[in-house]
């Protein structure tokens, strides 16, 4: 399974421009229910701001919110993923770099993500597809 399989597609991906201020960017998180926004020009990656980034950058730091863009608060060419890359090399990786997001390319190419809770969910649905296979081939239990 490569990361291709799992990664949320492009279309499902938020962006934005580095001028985006930094309050569209929290807006953009709450609406669309996420926890990072890939900073791009066209499919070009440029950085991303996670939710992290404007708690510790922006509010802890005293930042001008009402200034800021995504530019002052992304963190720059961000670790990225090969769309072929191996789904166990995936964990490795982001445990590696210590990220819980990955924008995924292709040909250099921005075509989605892949986070760490698309990771979790795809680990459960696996968990119990192999409890069903222990389930069926396994005798009725039945408690003392």
């Amino acid at each position: 399974m490569t990361v291709r399989d799992i990664a949320r597609p492009k279309d499902e991906l938020v962006t934005a421009k580095h001028d985006t201020p930094v309050r569209e960017l929290a807006t953009l998180m709450e609406d669309r229910t996420v926890g990072s926004i890939v900073i791009a020009d066209g499919d070009n990656i440029e950085g991303i701001v996670t939710d992290r980034d404007i708690a510790l950058k922006c509010v802890g730091s005293g930042g001008d919110l009402g200034g800021m863009t995504a530019k002052e608060v992304m963190t720059e060419r961000p670790f990225t993923v090969d769309a072929d890359m191996g789904v166990f090399d995936l964990f490795r990786e982001m445990r590696e770099h210590g990220v819980r997001r990955a924008p995924i390319t292709d040909g250099g190419k921005l075509t989605g993500i892949v986070t760490m809770d698309d990771l979790l969910v795809l680990l459960q649905d696996e968990m119990h597809e192999l409890t069903e296979i222990i389930r069926a081939e396994s005798p009725p239990y039945t408690p003392a």
